[in-house]
């Protein structure tokens, strides 16, 4: 291993279904932890993991906990195996709550529930159809911000997740939405994509779902992270539990700034990343962000095995 290790846990997207099958074969941790949340939850997460159906695997409510499950599940695995603690830990959006968890800055029963309540909120927020969610590749970022700006016109639009150089999610009201991806095609976009989200995430669309969120956040205890824990909304570390809480409200409607919280870690040393979890979604921007950063990834026995090697 070259430098400091960092973990980085996905958020929604990275789902599917048999996610983690291969992994789970080997090694039945991966169920047990399936079966913790499940046990919290009243439903049974593993069986909507492996059989779907994939509407309901896509709505926010449940991919929430399920991702959290997984992302913890991969981590559990590692540690079994007796591989490294991570000097840095971070997550994309979501998967920020699976890197508390890791850091032992939050216990997994309350990460679960908290996630759960966290999707249930985020999707009455809104009502269904009316936010929508964009990738956009291939414009510069200060290019897009002006897009947003133009095209929101009396609606909510705004960038989203800057998740690296040229690639950003935009979010607001679907009919902003439709107008700036019609106004990034034409300024040159490489590509644009509507995303099939339940839930326009990471925009003041959120704003009352994450006074509600407040609420419930004082119901749990946080400790200092073990790890360093960079936060997606201000690419800084929290380690008192009433500004970690302050972070994570904060969370729902600013954008995940992912470009920053990878160039930061790789300045404070860490030069090996690690993805725990399925796909491989962190480990492309990654790349994208800094070339010369080592990036693994744990989603089953093969890269499992791989990775321990390597680190």
């Amino acid at each position: 291993m070259h430098g400091s290790i960092a973990f980085v846990f996905p958020g929604q997207g990275s789902q599917s279904i048999q996610m983690l099958a291969d992994l789970a074969s080997s090694h039945p941790l991966v169920q047990e932890v399936f079966v913790e949340a499940s046990d919290v939850l009243g439903e049974d997460l593993w069986a909507l993991s492996q059989n779907g159906p994939v509407e309901k695997l896509n709505q926010t409510r449940w991919t929430q906990p399920l991702m959290l499950a997984a992302g913890y599940a991969v981590y559990r695995v590692w540690e079994e195996e007796g591989g490294a603690y991570p000097d840095f830990v971070a997550g994309h959006s979501l998967g920020e709550y699976t890197a508390l968890v890791v850091a032992d800055a939050l216990d997994y029963a309350d990460a679960v529930r908290l996630v759960a309540e966290r999707g249930r909120l985020m999707q009455a927020a809104v009502p269904e159809g009316s936010g929508a969610m964009a990738a956009v590749i291939g414009l510069a970022d200060e290019d897009l911000k002006r897009l947003c700006a133009q095209e929101a016109q009396d609606k909510v639009l705004s960038a989203a997740n800057f998740n690296a150089p040229g690639q950003v999610v935009v979010a607001g009201e679907s009919a902003a939405v439709e107008r700036l991806v019609e106004s990034a095609r034409s300024a040159g976009a490489k590509r644009v994509v509507m995303l099939p989200v339940s839930v326009p995430s990471h925009c003041s669309l959120m704003s009352a779902a994450a006074q509600q969120f407040s609420t419930v956040l004082e119901s749990v205890a946080f400790r200092a992270p073990k790890a360093l824990l960079i936060h997606n909304a201000d690419v800084q570390s929290h380690t008192t539990p009433e500004s970690i809480r302050a972070v994570l409200a904060k969370q729902l409607y600013s954008p995940v700034r992912w470009t920053e919280t990878i160039r930061y870690l790789a300045r404070q040393g860490a030069l090996t990343f690690v993805e725990m979890g399925p796909g491989r979604v962190l480990s492309g921007l990654g790349k994208r962000i800094e070339p010369s950063l080592t990036m693994l990834h744990v989603e089953d026995g093969k890269s499992l095995k791989t990775t321990l090697e390597q680190v």
